[in-house]
């Protein structure tokens, strides 16, 4: 095991009281367990109108994997069925725990006359209740399209600074 500063010892410590989760083999190597693993992730159209039904904000819904990675580093991926945007980013640690990560279009269904889809995402790990039930981790946070895309055929706007709100809840434990 690598010798770890008396600083990443208190993160790891302030980590573990927090999320619950670690161990001290690797910590400082790897991105930590609250945030690798498989999410159902779905995004919403930000239309304040309390009059519009809940099923015409939807903007998207996919598998979001985030992979172990390096220390602070973000990689996974953002799966649509089989089209997805590779991810890739950063993680700050603190609390709450901040996702900073760009999704970039890496089949032939996110890329369009030759220029892949371009996402920014900006996510928060939602801090655990401690008197929550059946809590199940999330992350929430706002998306804004990088590029444009799809042709202009998108009825919210295929415009480049499109921006809509997500959440992300862990389908793994």
């Amino acid at each position: 095991m690598p010798l770890m500063s008396r600083r990443e010892l208190i993160g790891v410590g302030i980590f573990s009281g927090l999320c619950g989760t670690t161990t001290l083999a690797g910590a400082a190597d790897a991105a930590p367990a609250p945030v690798v693993g498989s999410w159902t992730y779905r995004s919403f159209i930000n239309n304040p109108d309390p009059n519009v039904s809940f099923d015409k904000l939807q903007f998207a819904v996919a598998q979001l994997t985030i992979d172990a990675a390096d220390f602070g580093t973000l990689s996974g991926r953002l799966a649509f069925g089989a089209d997805f945007l590779k991810l890739t980013g950063t993680i700050t640690y603190g609390n709450p725990f901040t996702l900073r990560f760009q999704g970039v279009g890496a089949t032939s269904g996110t890329i369009e006359n030759g220029h892949p889809w371009i996402y920014d995402y900006l996510g928060f790990l939602a801090p655990a209740w401690p008197n929550g039930v059946d809590q199940r981790p999330a992350i929430v946070g706002t998306i804004v399209r990088t590029v444009p895309h799809s042709s202009g055929q998108d009825p919210n706007g295929a415009k480049a600074g499109y921006v809509a709100s997500w959440i992300a809840v862990r389908t793994d434990k």
